[in-house]
């Protein structure tokens, strides 16, 4: 269908809210703006749908969920007696779509459980796994500006679904059209999720803890940044003992405009700085806060008279340093110990696990490969030889009771750690000082260039086609030693064959920093991940910023050239 043709259909039949009406009404003489919204379907892959919310096949919006909840129902119903559970977060719409999708389930013949209230991503996870389910629905768009929503979509296993799946479910969601009426199933009700659910879940994290009793008590600031995280995180830190939590007044209620933070997302400081601010009121020692689907945590330290935002390297690396010295100390560190990072997370992990004889397992980029580990460990029988995941955006998970990143878990495990530290007459700052001292300083930084639209969807591809043909043998003053490939590119060897194709290219210099370059697999951005490690953190950190200013200048031009 052509793009006036689509757009003209839309005008005509998606009457079920009047929002998308005035919206197409309204870009009718703006051709770009039709195009942009109907060039393409929005894309469906690992991570599901994510777009920004509005009119159009490129949007989201109840016909494009409708149509791949449809898609999803075609597949599971390959399955005897399929179910599915759902969650929703506080985004704009995101109830609204998350019912969209327990009705289209439900007159597809595929059972449906919704919770009653919103809840975190962790908790889908968990619904999924212990309501016996075939797949699990979270709406949400996890750190993304309020303009976005989202659709992730789950296995069985409580795991974002694999590479295969996306592509079968694909396949079914385009043998359906946005407008083709639904079943009529009135066999198949849509039913609440059971309150016992949340308190099992809120159970099965505290279950994860390595202290008892709270060693020492903490100061601490949180904010949930207008998400999901107020209850559950809150909830049980309290049951754990952590009972001096004051929350972020202006990011404490749901609300899918973010007001004060734009950019809900952990990992920028601007998201925290309303934290900040309180914790110098308060004098706090601890700012703990968690993205709207609450499955991401970012943390700030007291640090002399101030604070230090850490990032989710050193976060990970002080979380899996904790967990291996308290397993040996209380003599629960299993036979052949299992920790994973992803492939651009720090390698000071490394360093860690070897010094407490860890193996290490590295992924590709995204926790459902880490979540896809602790599924081989259990199917053989191992699923407690896993003691820690986690990658550089602030993803952690301590046990195997989720398959996603959970920052209900991550919360209180840090909580735990700081008040262990706190006991010994430690911050959490001179504990990262510590590591640096022991294993040497390692420094982490990530660039997004974004690429909006269809244009900049085939620079993106333009990019890194050219960056295989034409790999540089050196940059600034050094030699690139050593470029992992890990796509699978028919007719050349397969560089990480038991790793699954991915367009991700690594370069490894001749003193030590890696470059990472890969097109983002949910947001229009192509994303640059420089580490670099050294004897101070100074140094490291200054041969970040010559690499990345470096490559940063090339992916320009390139942009620039390609416009």
């Amino acid at each position: 269908m052509q793009i006036q043709e689509a757009y003209s259909q839309w005008c005509r039949l998606a009457t079920e809210d009047p929002d998308l009406l005035a919206e197409l009404a309204a870009v009718k003489n703006q051709s770009e703006e039709i195009t942009d919204r109907f060039y393409r379907g929005l894309a469906f892959g690992t991570g599901g749908l994510r777009g920004v919310i509005g009119a159009g096949t490129n949007r989201m919006n109840i016909y494009t969920i409708r149509r791949a909840t449809r898609g999803l129902a075609l597949w599971l119903s390959k399955q005897k007696d399929p179910i599915a559970a759902i969650s929703y977060d506080s985004r704009i719409k995101s109830r609204r779509f998350a019912e969209e999708a327990a009705r289209t389930f439900a007159a597809c013949g595929v059972k449906a459980y919704l919770y009653p209230q919103l809840m975190p991503t962790p908790a889908l996870s968990y619904a999924v796994r212990t309501l016996h389910c075939s797949a699990g629905v979270m709406v949400t768009a996890s750190h993304n500006p309020a303009k976005y929503n989202g659709y992730k979509v789950y296995g069985a296993d409580g795991c974002q679904i694999t590479t295969q799946a996306a592509e079968e479910i694909t396949e079914c969601i385009q043998s359906v059209g946005y407008f083709e009426p639904l079943p009529q199933n009135s066999s198949v009700k849509v039913q609440e999720i059971p309150a016992e659910a949340a308190e099992s879940f809120y159970s099965a994290v505290l279950a994860q803890r390595l202290e008892k009793t709270v060693p020492t008590q903490l100061k601490i600031v949180y904010s949930p940044l207008n998400g999901t995280g107020l209850v559950p995180v809150t909830t049980v830190l309290k049951r754990a003992g952590f009972t001096d939590i004051t929350v972020v007044p202006s990011q404490e209620k749901p609300d899918g405009n973010f007001p004060t933070c734009p950019y809900p997302n952990p990992e920028i400081p601007e998201a925290l700085a309303e934290g900040l601010a309180l914790c110098r009121k308060t004098g706090a020692e601890l700012l703990l806060a968690t993205d709207p689907d609450c499955d991401r945590m970012g943390i700030a330290v007291k640090a002399g008279d101030d604070y230090k935002l850490l990032s989710g390297n050193e976060v990970g690396v002080l979380l899996l340093d904790y967990v291996c010295r308290r397993r040996l100390a209380l003599g629960t560190m299993p036979q052949k110990p299992v920790a994973v990072k992803t492939i651009v997370t720090t390698e000071m992990a490394a360093k860690v696990a070897a010094h407490y004889s860890v193996e290490l397992r590295n992924v590709l980029t995204g926790f459902k490969f880490i979540g896809e580990q602790i599924g081989f460990l259990e199917k053989g029988g191992e699923a407690d030889r896993y003691i820690f995941g986690f990658e550089e955006s602030y993803g952690y998970l301590s046990g195997s009771h989720v398959r996603d990143k959970d920052a209900v878990n991550a919360c209180l495990l840090l909580c735990d750690m700081a008040a262990d530290y706190r006991a010994q007459g430690l911050s959490l700052y001179d504990a990262m000082e510590n590591l640096y001292k022991e294993y040497g300083c390692y420094k982490n930084s990530l660039d997004s260039f974004a690429f909006e639209g269809e244009s900049g969807f085939h620079i993106m591809q333009d990019f890194m086609a050219s960056l295989r043909q034409n790999s540089p043998e050196e940059l600034c003053g050094h030699k690139i030693t050593l470029v992992k490939d890990y796509l699978h590119t028919p007719g050349k060897p397969v560089q990480f064959p038991t790793l699954p194709s991915s367009d991700v290219l690594q370069f490894v210099l001749d003193d030590d920093t890696q470059l990472t370059v890969r097109p983002s697999g949910t947001e229009p951005k192509l994303k640059l991940y420089c580490a670099a490690v050294s004897k101070t953190e100074q140094a490291a950190a200054a041969a970040c910023e010559i690499y990345r200013g470096a490559v940063s200048k090339i992916i320009e031009n390139f942009g620039k050239g390609k416009n």
